[in-house]
């Protein structure tokens, strides 16, 4: 049996990552897709514009309080494309693709840490640290800034470190059955789906959650 957690926080001086919108372009978006999807009662979680023979700008959106729903997602791309018509940020053919940010999700905003916490992520940060960028584990939440994450220390004891926000350049959660199991309980309780509509879904180890 383990004895108490070690808490370590990793210092250093990084460049603010911004998760939301990485390059210039992703954060000139930002700056115009954001006021509008606010007035429509939901928040910005990401947005990309992604490379290809056809540029797709791709929109990640929820409301406040977390999901969002495909009938959401078609007013926001009603509304955010006459707003892109306007404004014409980007100089190119590209394809807009608005929707949530789904179960794996990538972790954008400080709160969404905290939101998590307890779930199984996978973060990186912008520039090494302590000789390595990528950490896996499990989300302690949010302090002074910090996000905590529960990771295997030497000799495989967990150990928790704390990360400053801003040195993430990438964070999403893994997807495992204990994730998926929660979601589709949340939506089933809210009288949203009805599970007997879903094929299998897989984690990313390859099992199939079993129903409680």
């Amino acid at each position: 049996m383990c004895g108490p957690l070690a808490r370590f926080f990793v210092s250093g001086t990084l460049p603010m990552s911004e998760l939301i919108a990485k390059t210039a372009i992703d954060r000139r978006l930002a700056e115009i897709l954001t006021p509008a999807i606010e007035g429509m009662g939901f928040e910005l979680v990401r947005v990309r514009l992604m490379g290809g023979k056809t540029k797709t700008l791709q929109v990640m959106a929820e409301r406040p309080d977390g999901g969002i729903e495909v009938d959401d997602c078609a007013k926001i791309s009603t509304a955010i494309s006459a707003l892109l018509d306007v404004e014409d940020p980007v100089d190119e053919a590209y394809t807009l693709e608005v929707s949530s940010p789904g179960i794996d999700r990538p972790l954008t905003r400080l709160k969404d840490f905290g939101t998590w916490e307890g779930y199984e992520a996978k973060l990186e940060t912008a520039e090494m640290i302590d000789g390595r960028r990528r950490f896996k584990g499990v989300l302690q939440g949010v302090e002074d800034g910090e996000v905590l994450i529960e990771i295997d220390g030497p000799e495989g004891t967990p150990v928790i470190i704390g990360l400053q926000y801003d040195w993430l350049s990438d964070a999403k959660l893994v997807l495992t059955e204990e994730l998926i199991r929660e979601m589709l309980k949340a939506r089933k309780d809210a009288g949203l789906i009805d599970e007997s509509d879903f094929d299998e879904i897989e984690t990313d180890d390859g099992s199939v959650p079993q129903e409680d």
